[in-house]
């Protein structure tokens, strides 16, 4: 019995002998199995980049206009100075419409009622009355009716001439031409600084735009009084100046 424990004894000891050594010389080999799966990391350089901008400007002659008018009245009360507001408004949209203007191009911009006050000093402010005020934003498609229509609602109640400003029915082929005009100037100036520091345009990486912003000069409008019945306000409208600002980035080469 004591030979049999002693042979199972060595045997087990041989056994674990061998797996430690396998384990030894596995060991190495995974090692270098993981080393080579591994991915090496290169640092690429940072691109060299230039931004720029600029605009690009176009001009077109306006095809409409759009005026704001208003009737202001006062009153004792306050339904006194509304209900002679509304009589005078009701009398100008009857002449917009005499004069061709549709109800779609026809907008109520504000409504004001208002108290109004003496306000002498040393005493307290005193009630004197009412002001109502009813504004409107009218758009005008024909330019030669421009003139026509002032004075038509002047003279069936208006009392308040705010603004006359011009624009295009369809502006977008004029601001596509101003597109262009922007980056043919982002272009040559990404050139010209590349070539100046001994580099060259690789790609455009990023293009932004700035919206679209109209510069006309102000119009020039006769101020309101008595006219002989065949004459009409003269109005200039000008020309518009049309702008585009497109902002890039570009990548640079050697």
């Amino acid at each position: 019995m004591t030979a049999i424990r002693n042979a199972k004894s060595a045997l087990l000891k041989s056994f674990a002998l061998g797996a430690l050594v396998a384990g030894m010389a596995a060991a190495p080999l995974m090692a270098s199995a993981q080393a080579a799966t591994q991915t090496p990391v290169m640092i690429m350089p940072a691109p060299s980049t230039l931004s720029l901008n600029a605009s690009g400007e176009v001009s077109a002659t306006p095809d409409m206009a759009t005026i704001n008018f208003a009737v202001v009245t006062q009153g004792s009360s306050a339904s006194e100075a509304m209900k002679g507001n509304n009589v005078r408004m009701n009398t100008v949209m009857a002449a917009l419409k005499d004069a061709g203007i549709a109800a779609k191009d026809i907008q109520t911009s504000s409504l004001n009622l208002n108290p109004q006050y003496d306000y002498t000093d040393g005493q307290a402010p005193k009630l004197t009355g009412y002001q109502a005020q009813n504004q409107i934003t009218v758009r005008v498609n024909d330019l030669t009716r421009t003139g026509p229509v002032i004075d038509a609602v002047i003279k069936a109640g208006i009392n308040q001439v705010n603004a006359i400003t011009f624009g295009l029915k369809n502006d977008e082929a004029v601001l596509d031409q101003a597109r262009q005009a922007a980056v043919a100037t982002l272009l040559k100036r990404a050139n010209l600084y590349a070539a100046a520091t001994g580099m060259k345009v690789k790609r455009i990486i990023t293009i932004d735009e700035g919206g679209p912003v109209y510069n006309q000069p102000q119009p020039m409008m006769m101020s309101m009084r008595a006219k002989s019945a065949d004459s009409s306000t003269p109005v200039s409208s000008g020309e518009l100046q049309l702008s585009v600002n497109v902002s890039a980035t570009f990548e640079l080469e050697k």
